[in-house]
This record gives C-alpha cells, sequence and structure tokens, in this order.
C-alpha cells in the first residue's frame, strides 16, 4: 500500500503564491487592454473618424454621413452624392463607399485631430470636412485620396510622390482656383503632364509603377 505523499508546507506556499502572481498579472493585463484603446482615442485624434458618434455634438444621420449641425443635413447629403459621382466617372467606382463627418465649428474639426486644412481624408476609415471646406471641389479632393487609399494602399499617401497623389487630387477633383500655392501649382502641372501620357483607362496600373 502507498503512502499519500505529502508537500512541504514551503512548497506549497511558493505554488499559492505563484497562483497569486498570476492573478495579478491577468490584472494588470486586462487594465492595459483597457487602457490602451482609451489612450489612443485621447492623444491620437484622427482614430476618432471611427466612431464620430462618441464626438461631443456630432450625429450619424445617415450610413455614410455624420454631421454636426444636423439642419445642413440636406446640403451635405448632396455634397456627398455629386462629389461621390463625379469621382467615380472620372477614376473609377469606390470598392466602398466613404464615412464623411461634416463639421460646421472649428470645435468640432479640431476633435478629429485638425484645424487648418478644408478637409481630411484618413486612409479608409473617412473623411472629416472642416466649415470651410463645404464646396465640391474640397469633397471630391478627399474623395479621391480615398480612391488613391482603396487602388495602392493605405500607405500610397506616404509611398507614392507628392506630385502624384496631391496634383492628381487638385487636377481630377475639378478645382477651380486656376492658380495654387506654388507647391500645389508645381504637383498639378505635373500630374497634368503624366496623365496626358497615360491616359485615363491606365491610370492605375501606371500608378502602381510610380
Amino acid at each position: 500500500m502507498c503512502e499519500p505523499q505529502h508537500r512541504p508546507l514551503t512548497q506549497l506556499a511558493v505554488i499559492k503564491g505563484e497562483g497569486g502572481g498570476i492573478k495579478k498579472i491577468i490584472v494588470v493585463l486586462t487594465f492595459v487592454v483597457l487602457l490602451v484603446p482609451i489612450a489612443v482615442w485621447a492623444l491620437y485624434k484622427p482614430v476618432r473618424v471611427l466612431a464620430p458618434a462618441w464626438v461631443d455634438g456630432v450625429s450619424c444621420v445617415a450610413p455614410n454621413i455624420c454631421i454636426e449641425d444636423k439642419s445642413r443635413y440636406t446640403e451635405a447629403q448632396q455634397l456627398y452624392d455629386n462629389a461621390l459621382q463625379s469621382v467615380s466617372e472620372t477614376v473609377g467606382p469606390f470598392h466602398n463607399k466613404p464615412a464623411l463627418i461634416f463639421c460646421t465649428s472649428p470645435d468640432c474639426y479640431n476633435a478629429f485631430g485638425f484645424n487648418k486644412s478644408a478637409a481630411k481624408n484618413v486612409g479608409r476609415s473617412g473623411i472629416v470636412v472642416s466649415p470651410r471646406g463645404w464646396k465640391p471641389w474640397y469633397i471630391r479632393h478627399e474623395m479621391i485620396h480615398y480612391r488613391q487609399s482603396e487602388e495602392l494602399g493605405l500607405l500610397s499617401a506616404f509611398t507614392k510622390p507628392e506630385w502624384f497623389t496631391e496634383g492628381m487630387a487638385y487636377s481630377l477633383s475639378h478645382d477651380p482656383r486656376k492658380t495654387l500655392s506654388d507647391r500645389w501649382q508645381q504637383d498639378r502641372s505635373k500630374f497634368d503632364i503624366w496623365f496626358k501620357g497615360v491616359g485615363a483607362d491606365n491610370l492605375w496600373k501606371e500608378a502602381e509603377k510610380l
């Protein structure tokens, strides 16, 4: 008959201590998991385009439209629809319709991390429109950047030459301003020359080579 084995008290204490340590690790990991999204939300404001309704004063009134001043929804919807059609005809149909956030105050625009620009595209997450950005060409401009991210990848804004990304947006958005600042004017002119050479049908194929 085998004698029952008894663990020394010191060994039992170690095992008990290990269990307590594991619990502490789980608590810490849980805290980190909860804290990281909060920190990102607070420190990297553009991420808020993923949940615009969480931003004070912003309401999502349609599947792809969020707005600060709901009384201007009809205007926002018209800008959205017209830009979507124009850009689709110019550079090809969207794989997914972009979400737009229409701000009517600087505070709203600042809440997403932007202040000076008329509008800003955030990869394939969405487009934020500033109070002065409620113009057809500004909406088309940012939708073109959205299409660039669809066709060329999320990092296209950093991996492709500026004359292409910005020149294309200024040119094919049919921006009515004949003269831009020197930097953007040069980008638009260089893109126009390139685009004339490759043709609309080869736009994305040739863009991949840049």
